[in-house]
C-alpha cells in the first residue's frame, strides 16, 4: 500500500457515527475533547465558522466545502465568531447513527458526515502525522467526494436495508478522498509528514520505505531515490518530517512490529526477520529504544507508546 493508506490502516478507523446537523438563526456550539476521533464532514448548504483549538485562525466554511479534523481536538462551530456558544452535550443526543439534528429549526446551514473511532496503542502518534484541520473548498475536481456526500445524505434520509454498511463505506471514502484532495491542493510548503507526501522527492523516499520496510536502507540509498546529495536530503527530510530519515525508517518498522505483536501470534524472532533484522537481539534493542519496553512485554499487553515520529465513546453525535 501507499504511505497514507498504511497509516490509516494502522489507525483502523471505523464509522462510529454518521449523521447530519442543521442550524438556523444565530448559533454556536462548542465541542470538547473528541477522544481520539477523526471527524469528516461536508457543508451541503449555507455556511458557518469553524475554530479548532491550537490550529490557527478560524476557517469560514461555505456550501461545497469539506473539513476533516484528524486529531480529536476541541472545536467550535457557529454562525459567527462572537456568537455565544453552548456546549454540544446540551443539544446533541448520545452517540447514535443516522438522522439530522436541528438547532433553531434549521434552515441556515446543513452539514453531513461521519466521525471515526480509532484503535491501537499508537493512536496518538499516528494522529500526529495528520494535519489538525483539513479544509477543502468546493472545487470541480471533488466529484468523487461530493458524490459520497450526496449518497450519504440519501442513506441518512431513506434508511433502507443495508444502511449501516453503505454509510460506513461512504464515510471511509470521504475520509480518504478529503485527505487526497488536500494533498493535491498544494497550498504552499508546509512542514509535517503528511505534507512531505506531496513533495515529489521526499514523497518518493517515504513511499519506498513503506513499500519495503525490511530493506537495508541507507542514507545514501534514500538520497539517491530523492535525487539529492546525502547532506541536502538529510537536512530537508528532517526539516519537513521532523526527524532524520534513518530514524523514521526504524520507527516505521517498530509500528509495523506493534501491529504484528498486537494482532497475530507471530513470535518475536519471526517479526524481527520480517522487518529485516538479522537477530532477535538487534530487533529487541531497537524496539525498546523506540517503544520504551521489550517486544515480549509489549506482546503481553503492555501499553507502551512510541516517543515520537514526525514533526508534528459517549460523545455528542456530531
Amino acid at each position: 500500500m501507499d504511505p497514507l493508506s498504511d497509516v490509516l490502516s494502522l489507525l483502523r478507523p471505523h464509522a462510529y457515527v454518521s449523521s447530519g446537523f442543521e442550524a438556523g438563526g444565530d448559533w454556536a456550539v462548542r465541542f470538547g475533547d473528541q477522544h481520539r476521533l477523526i471527524k469528516c464532514y461536508a457543508v451541503v448548504s449555507g455556511g458557518c465558522w469553524l475554530a479548532v483549538a491550537d490550529a490557527g485562525e478560524p476557517v469560514r466554511l461555505e456550501a461545497g466545502d469539506c473539513f476533516v479534523l484528524p486529531g480529536g481536538r476541541p472545536f467550535r462551530l457557529g454562525s459567527s465568531l462572537d456568537a455565544p456558544a453552548i456546549e454540544a452535550h446540551e443539544i446533541f443526543p448520545p452517540a447514535r447513527r443516522g438522522g439530522v439534528v436541528r438547532i433553531n429549526g434549521g434552515g441556515g446551514m446543513l452539514l453531513v458526515g461521519s466521525r471515526f473511532g480509532v484503535s491501537g496503542n499508537h493512536v496518538d502518534m499516528l494522529l500526529d502525522l495528520l494535519p489538525p484541520i483539513v479544509h477543502i473548498r468546493g472545487r470541480s475536481e471533488q466529484a468523487a467526494l461530493l458524490w459520497s456526500v450526496e449518497q450519504m445524505m440519501k442513506e441518512l434520509r431513506e434508511g433502507r436495508p443495508g444502511n449501516a454498511l453503505v454509510v460506513r463505506h461512504l464515510a471511509h471514502l470521504m475520509l480518504v478522498q478529503a485527505l487526497r484532495v488536500h494533498l493535491d491542493m498544494g497550498e504552499g510548503r508546509r512542514a509535517g509528514w503528511f505534507f512531505a507526501l506531496a513533495d515529489r522527492q521526499l514523497g518518493a523516499t517515504i513511499t519506498a520505505i513503506h513499500a519495503d520496510p525490511a530493506h537495508r536502507w541507507t542514507l545514501q540509498a534514500l538520497a539517491g531515490i530523492a535525487g539529492m546529495s546525502r547532506s541536502t536530503f538529510a537536512l530537508r527530510f528532517r526539516e519537513s518530517v521532523g526527524e532524520p530519515p534513518m530514524q523514521y525508517v526504524t520507527r516505521w518498522r517498530m509500528l509495523l512490529a506493534c501491529e504484528r505483536l498486537e494482532n497475530t501470534g507471530d513470535s518475536v524472532s519471526a517479526v524481527a526477520v520480517s522487518l529485516g533484522y538479522e537477530s532477535e537481539s538487534a530487533f529487541s534493542t531497537a524496539f525498546r529504544r523506540v517503544m520504551g519496553c521489550s517486544p515480549r512485554r509489549y506482546g503481553r499487553g503492555y501499553k507502551a507508546g512510541p516517543r515520537r515520529i514526525g514533526a508534528v465513546a459517549g460523545s455528542p453525535s456530531v
